[in-house]
């Protein structure tokens, strides 16, 4: 068994001098029948305690003869682990005793009684030092293979399914108590998906009227920003409204934040307008054009329910916060640069156009006045709004469409018509409209998270992100079959929200029940409303989207970083959105890949008066022992891609070290004590590379201790055998390998001497 193996590993070198024993055993009839029933767990204990007293006895009693005897039972041990430990260690004891034996003869034929006699004089005179020494060192053999058996005894780490159903479990259960019945089951799945029901039961008024504010504040900005949007997006006017319509209900039943208002936002627009169109002119062919925006959102729901279910968030972490500043900053001037179009685009400059821009302009330093000044978010809140009605007002009763302004003429009314026959799941499209709702699906996941978690973090809440993904999935397979295209969460938005007091997430339900209202009653009212103004209301949405000081810290923390950051600006600008979002994934795998194929291997030293080892290039003041090398790999993986490369930089080390401590000390390198701890996971290239290097090290005569190995690590060692090669050299510690390679060393050198 490979319990018994390492077990036997396990025990000091002193067994080898059983053969000692055999030639003078010991005849005391406690002893032989401690032999005899080491395997029976009810016998065993009544020899355990008169064991040292038979000990005793035969020392004093001289009492060695020539006869022989083996220990049955040890290479079948089929009792209690605890049982067989505790008779091995009093008979390491006794090995002890006979190692005195066989260093008595060396000095020159005696008889037993000699023997005996020197032995007896021995103990007389240094018996007290000599079994305290005993008693340490087969303890900490003893505390060593309790130690390996721990460590090779962990259960066996979960199976790829069991990873997976567990992840979808926690997505929808709020709890990790497992239900006792098919009710509970259900009951704990229905609160999972919708955490309405956890916070509606404690709802009073005193939230209401907050969340009623809020909710308000939230519509007079998402109104004409929601039209902006759309128009942006190449789609009717009234598209925006829907889309501010049926998401934020959704959201506001199954998402967990609090604070995110829900609404169709800038990037997304400008990503699925650029991409769209590459396949449909919008203004050739707008019927088709919609339902590849509406096929598009329906893949991004179905996408991001699937993130969510089965625990892919990681996808969305391929794009890193300073990927995300330099994509939010290079989006920010293209789409900045399309709108002075609808924003210049006027025939003739009268009096009349004048005053659009004169609404701008006080509209933008209002809402930068408001930006600055908490207590006057209103401002920036309302201004959309009044410049919308004061801009309208102003083309109706000058008529300045005559005259060259364009309006937006016709809006739609009513609520949201059903698209699910707009829903084009055949065709020559599918493919193209999958790619552009996995790429608005990620954009959109990123900064919604990135919004929820940040005000979440201001709140004092925690925020789970995989049920996030699967609310935002919801809502968007929702929207789309309802006219809607996709919906995120909004900085912008979540800022006024959270300005304006919102407690929970009804203050999205309020703004969602404005909108319908302005769908059923004032879309008429929108008829003169300049496409002008609605340029200058993205325009002022955009400044919050470039982040010079964010940019800046990242130059200063880390140059990769501002690398990949930079790409993705540079790439949205002079390229296109997906050729910047392509140049910043490949400039992230890049990162990885690199860090991958060449991790950091350091030399570790002890902190002085403790047993904590750290790195030496971070603290150079720690110690180090001439004869051992401490390495640690700092990679979560060791694969086929580094495996190789660990494997001669270990051995160059341990070379260059042994050249460098035998020229300064004049004392060779004995002990390679190799720390896995930061190893997670490891595959058969993995294994190779160390089995080699153990086997490198060892024909050198170092010794080779492996500390801390993950949990998948030690599993696959053992299931190839490797813990077998290695020996009972694996320990839970650095300080436990140092001690038991510096002890195995010095027994060593006492062998040698004599």
């Amino acid at each position: 068994m490979v319990e018994d193996r390492a077990i036997c590993r396990g025990m000091p070198k002193l067994l080898t001098l059983s053969q000692v024993l055999i030639m003078k055993t010991i005849e005391h009839p406690n002893i032989i029948n401690l032999i005899e029933v080491i395997d029976d767990p009810d016998s065993a204990n009544l020899y355990l305690d008169a064991l040292p007293i038979a000990v005793l006895e035969y020392v004093e009693g001289q009492q060695v003869s020539a006869s022989s005897c083996t220990f049955r039972g040890i290479g079948e041990v089929t009792t209690r682990f605890r049982i067989w430990v505790d008779a091995v260690v009093f008979i390491v004891e006794i090995l002890c005793l006979c190692n005195i034996i066989q260093k008595i003869r060396l000095c020159g034929a005696k008889s037993d009684l000699e023997i005996g006699s020197d032995l007896a004089g021995q103990v007389e005179h240094n018996s007290h030092l000599e079994f305290s020494r005993m008693l340490q060192e087969t303890m900490s053999s003893r505390r060593e293979s309790e130690t390996l058996m721990l460590m090779l005894n962990v259960s066996e780490p979960p199976s790829l399914w069991h990873e997976l159903s567990g992840s979808i479990r926690s997505s929808i259960l709020p709890t990790r108590n497992r239900p006792s019945s098919l009710t509970q089951w259900i009951v704990s799945v229905i609160y999972g998906l919708f955490p309405i029901l956890h916070w509606a039961r404690n709802y009073n008024l005193k939230s209401f009227k907050s969340d009623l504010i809020a909710g308000l504040t939230l519509a007079s900005l998402g109104i004409p920003q929601s039209i902006g949007y759309a128009n942006l997006a190449k789609l009717d006017p009234q598209y925006g409204l829907y889309t501010s319509f049926v998401p934020p209900l959704i959201y506001a039943v199954m998402g967990s934040s609090r604070d995110i208002a829900i609404g169709p936002v800038a990037v997304v627009s400008l990503l699925l307008s650029s991409m769209t169109q590459k396949i449909v002119d919008p203004l050739a062919d707008p019927t088709t054009y919609r339902n590849l925006v509406l096929t598009s959102t329906f893949f991004a729901g179905i996408f991001q329910v699937s993130f969510g279910f089965f625990r892919l968030g990681f996808i969305v972490d391929f794009l890193s916060h300073a990927t995300i500043v330099g994509f939010m900053g290079g989006a920010a001037i293209v789409i900045g640069l399309q709108q002075l179009k609808g924003l210049l685009g006027i025939s003739h400059f009268t009096n009349n156009t004048d005053i659009v821009s004169v609404i701008r302009a006080v509209w933008v330093a209002l809402h930068h006045n408001g930006m600055r000044k908490r207590k006057l978010f209103w401002l920036a809140a309302t201004t959309p709004l009044l410049s919308v009605i004061l801009s309208t007002l102003l083309v109706y009763l000058t008529r300045a469409d005559k005259h060259g302004v364009k309006i937006i003429q016709q809006v739609k009314e009513g609520l949201n018509p059903s698209s699910v026959k707009q829903i084009q799941l055949t065709g020559s499209h599918v493919g193209e409209s999958a790619k552009i709702g996995l790429i608005c699906a990620i954009i959109a996941l990123t900064e919604a998270i990135a919004v929820g978690r940040s005000f979440a973090a201001v709140k004092g809440y925690q925020l789970d992100g995989n049920k996030e993904m699967v609310a935002m999935g919801f809502m968007n397979i929702a929207g789309s079959l309802s006219s809607c295209y996709v919906a995120t969460g909004s900085f912008s938005r979540t800022a006024v929200n959270v300005s304006a007091g919102c407690v929970t997430a009804v203050s999205n339900i309020i703004m969602a029940i404005t909108v319908l209202i302005s769908l059923e009653v004032l879309m008429k009212l929108l008829y003169y409303t300049p496409i002008a103004i609605l340029a200058s209301i993205i325009l002022s949405a955009l400044p919050g989207l470039i982040n010079f000081k964010e940019a800046y810290i990242i130059w200063k923390v880390d140059k990769m970083d501002f690398l990949a950051c930079f790409g993705a600006f540079a790439g949205v600008l002079f390229g296109s959105v997906e050729i910047g979002l392509l140049t910043a994934v490949i400039i992230s795998f890049a990162r990885i890949i690199i860090r991958a194929l060449r991790p950091n291997i350091e030399m570790l030293g002890r902190i002085e008066g403790t047993n904590i080892y750290c790195n030496m290039k971070q603290y150079p003041f720690a110690i180090t022992t001439p004869n051992l090398l401490i390495i640690r790999i700092d990679s979560p993986f060791l694969c086929f891609i580094n495996a190789n490369f660990i494997r001669e930089r270990i051995i160059a080390w341990v070379t260059e070290g042994q050249d460098a401590i035998k020229e300064k000390t004049g004392i060779e390198v004995t002990s390679v004590i190799i720390d896995m701890s930061n190893v997670l996971n490891i595959d058969t290239s993995g294994i190779s590379a160390i089995e080699e290097l153990h086997k490198k090290l060892v024909s050198a005569c170092v010794q080779v201790a492996v500390v801390n190995p993950g949990w998948q690590v030690i599993h696959k060692m053992k299931l190839s055998r490797l813990v077998d090669k290695i020996g009972a050299r694996i320990f839970l510690t650095v300080s436990e390998a140092v001690e038991a390679l510096a002890s195995s060393a010095m027994k060593q050198e006492n062998s040698d001497i004599v």
